[in-house]
């Protein structure tokens, strides 16, 4: 635990509440979350978080990593670090009858010279993301995709808002403690009931619905904002060993129902089967239960029990020899292509969506199904007319499988994307190596909610109260159709918004005016141009001074900026070619935006072109203002370690960058060095 200079240490009764308290919310989330056997009310549990939250925030050096209420404490990160698995995370090969199976059963057999019957785990092969999570001493430490099998992405700071997941294990009487490395693969999930709830809320809000709930928990997981994964009802479920230091386990059933009691969640639903006739058996149990079950599954895993033999048997390629997946056959149906329209995202991505003649797929009715974009259209050569197979195999939202053009008679007719928004007229582009095609008009109405939201951002113009509900009835009555319309209204409009009280009308109102004088660079990224963050438009607030220079800048000033690549530059040229953009902010400079031209010498200090990366809390400010105030003396901040990076900054509970630095030979300072870094003007 933390200690603050010149501070008395907490009484220990304090402490020893603490503690108390930690223990009692990780087993009611162990008893609700893995057990699915709460022991109190949710009021009771709600108590006991909030009285650990009052005391850590009266005693803060109180607060651990570890603690139940630091599961969503971690800012947005740029982008993700990578991790390197210790050992590779191997893929399945699938076996699709019985057949299969029993020669599977057979080379397994034959490879080890056993006659007899193999022992066999059989798991339900669940539709999700797959991770590894490492604890090092009982403690979550990193947490990783599989991404390639040898190397992931580090999302550790998602993983931790994930109920289900301890952020410690337990150690309970008569079971081995935790060793002191553990790595756990597993698989993490969105149910069936958490998907449908969360499309339900995205379409009410205009949004892209997920595909299905694979697609949905990957998502989710990989947001930069682990807030925004802390709001989605992610689970996890283990299956599998990575490394493991100081402690053997003998079969497979023996590490799942052991890692079950340190608190890891581990499927019901898995069973031990004595030879291939029991896991043959278990396949239809589970085909037959499957429409039944809380998540999607799309077949069963089988794995040889005994380790040992895993480890005789080894690995052919990337796959092992010894675990295979018995896939469920897909859920198909034949349809008809009545026509496909161009459907318009929250992002402006312009999607070609397939209208079918309706069709029962797996119990369900589909009526439409998402292309994806022109490359799967063309690749599958998909027309207007075409019969087609439309598969679920598990998922919710269905896809064009298959065209028979044996079907054809001639009169199938090529879709071709629209040159214009079918929403709003704005030209529709394509970037150069991108499959999505893209309406970049600044109000499309498809996705304006979306670009207000972007807009009134902290990162943006910065405008207090403009929350999502506030911005769906300001966009739904059609009193703001763009940026502009919201320095036009006025108290009377607000106070007659639902759940709107006329204090929170004036704040809001108060907070436009205040935003009317933003730096150059944050209206710049406020507009929204697609590839511009906010080192760019740092770049060309600097270049430019203005927006309107900006506005009639040409392709070779652009590129004669360091920086500044084709692609940018394309992306600028193409977000000021077009007619509504320029109209948008000629309405915002007459609505009274006047944005503020960046400083002569601005930029220039000892942090100027210097890459570095925070680690660990700081007392004098949030990760944010720290960014904001390096970003405003030139520096860039990463989110994670290489070579290049100028400065490792080091605050409290540093996580694993400190380490990565140490060994990379990165500069590491504390906050003070920073603050004074932060000072130094050239």
């Amino acid at each position: 635990m933390a200690k603050v200079k010149g501070a008395s240490p907490p009484p220990r009764d304090i402490i020893a509440e603490v503690e108390r308290l930690r223990k009692a919310i990780e087993h009611h989330n162990y008893r609700y979350y893995v057990l699915d056997s709460p022991e109190i009310s949710d009021a009771e549990f709600d108590r006991l978080f909030r009285r650990l939250a009052e005391l850590e925030e009266k005693y803060p050096e109180l607060i651990t990593p570890s603690s139940p209420t630091q599961r969503v404490g971690a800012a947005p990160l740029d982008k993700f670090a990578t991790v390197r698995h210790s050992t590779p995370m191997l893929s399945l090969s699938n076996v699709l009858s019985e057949t299969e199976l029993e020669e599977f059963d057979e080379r397994v057999r034959r490879f080890l010279k056993m006659a007899g019957p193999i022992e066999y785990v059989a798991e339900p092969k669940l539709d999700g993301l797959a991770v590894e999570v490492v604890y090092e001493h009982g403690r979550l430490a990193v947490g990783s995709t599989r991404g390639d099998g040898i190397t992931g992405e580090d999302v550790t700071a998602n993983l931790r808002t994930i109920r289900s997941l301890p952020l410690e294990l337990m150690r309970p009487p008569g079971v081995p403690a935790p060793p002191e490395h553990l790595e756990a693969r597993g698989e993490v999930i969105l149910a069936k009931e958490a998907f449908a709830a969360l499309n339900a809320e995205r379409e009410a809000r205009g949004e892209p619905i997920f595909a299905n709930p694979r697609n949905a928990a990957a998502g989710s997981l990989r947001q930069l904002d682990p807030r925004i994964t802390a709001a989605r009802p992610l689970d996890i479920y283990f299956h599998s060993a990575g490394a493991i230091s100081g402690r053997v386990f003998r079969t497979h059933w023996e590490f799942l129902e052991t890692i079950r009691a340190w608190g890891l969640k581990t499927n019901r639903e898995n069973a031990l089967c004595r030879g291939v006739e029991e896991v043959a058996d278990y396949y239809r149990t589970m085909a037959a239960k499957r429409a039944a079950l809380p998540y999607e599954i799309d077949g069963v895993v089988v794995k040889v029990n005994e380790i040992a033999l895993q480890e005789r048997l080894g690995q052919i390629s990337r796959s092992p020899r010894w675990a295979t997946a018995y896939k469920f056959k897909p859920e198909r149906a034949v349809s008809r292509i009545k026509a496909i329209v161009p459907s318009v995202g929250r992002i402006g991505t312009v999607t070609p969506v397939a209208e079918l003649e309706p069709v029962r797929v797996g119990g369900v009715t589909v009526r439409s199904a998402s292309l994806h974009n022109m490359d799967e259209v063309e690749r599958k050569d998909i027309r207007i007319g075409d019969t087609v197979v439309v598969e679920r195999a598990g998922d919710v939202i269905p896809y064009i499988a298959e065209v028979l053009k044996e079907k054809r008679t001639g009169k199938e007719r090529k879709f071709k994307m629209p040159s214009r928004c079918p929403v709003c007229d704005a030209r529709v582009v394509r970037e150069e190596g991108e499959a999505a095609y893209r309406c970049i008009g600044a109000n499309c109405p498809a996705k304006l909610k979306e670009a207000i939201k972007h807009f009134a951002s902290k990162g943006a113009m910065d405008i207090d109260g403009l929350g999502e509900k506030l911005v769906g009835q300001l966009v739904d009555r059609k009193l703001v159709k763009d940026f502009s319309d919201l320095f036009r209204l006025d108290h009377e409009t607000l106070a007659g918004l639902d759940r709107l009280a006329d204090k929170s009308a004036d704040n809001l109102l108060r907070a436009l005016e205040g935003s009317k004088k933003p730096q150059l660079a944050r209206f710049i990224v406020a507009l929204g141009i697609p590839l511009v963050g906010e080192h760019v438009a740092r770049l060309l607030a600097e270049e430019f001074g203005d927006i309107r220079s900006l506005a009639r800048a040409d392709e070779a000033r652009l590129l004669a900026i360091r920086g500044i690549g084709p692609e940018v530059a394309r992306s600028v040229l193409q977000f000021f070619a077009e007619p509504q953009n320029t109209q948008v902010i000629e309405r915002l400079l007459e609505a009274g935006i006047r944005p503020v031209k960046p400083a002569k010498g601005a930029a220039k200090g000892a942090l100027s072109g210097k890459s570095l990366v925070l680690t660990g809390a700081l007392d004098s400010m949030s990760r944010e203002e720290a960014t904001r105030r390096i970003v405003e003396c030139g520096g860039r901040v990463t989110s994670s370690v290489s070579a290049k990076t100028d400065y490792v900054v080091v605050g409290k509970e540093p996580g694993s960058k400190l380490a990565k630095a140490k060994k990379l030979g990165v500069p590491t300072i504390d906050e003070a060095r920073l603050l004074a870094l932060l000072e130094e003007r050239a």
